[in-house]
């Protein structure tokens, strides 16, 4: 990724299993020791943030709260979103230049996830 990264545009898009940041699940407090919020997981897409790569939602929506990809299917969680960001588009800097809008449809139904995009020049 790191070559193609050189060469132009790339996007990376897809689900990560993941939530980054306190900001991208809804309860970030009791899900500190989680699979998909540990230390050593955000600390992978840390990684990739230090090397370049753009979470192309969060650039675009630094600070909106209540943006998720993912709700348990049990619980109305969907229905209350009571959910986690966890499907993401990475961008390398030249692919970032070129989105004019990076989204993400909750009200899409049909999986445990829904659809996210980025709309590009």
């Amino acid at each position: 990724m790191e070559a193609l990264k050189k060469r132009g545009p790339v996007y990376v898009a897809g689900d990560y299993n993941t939530a980054h940041q306190d900001i991208d699940l809804a309860r970030p407090k009791t899900n500190k020791k989680s699979s998909g919020f540990l230390p050593e997981e955000r600390s992978e897409l840390s990684r990739w943030l230090a090397q370049g790569w753009v979470d192309t939602f969060r650039a675009q929506h630094p600070n909106e709260q209540g943006c998720y990809t993912w709700w348990r299917q049990a619980g109305g969680a969907r229905e209350s979103n009571v959910g986690w960001r966890i499907d993401y588009i990475f961008s390398s800097p030249s692919g970032a230049r070129r989105v004019q809008n990076a989204f993400i449809w909750a009200d899409v139904l049909g999986s445990d996830h829904c659809p996210i995009g980025v709309d590009i020049l």
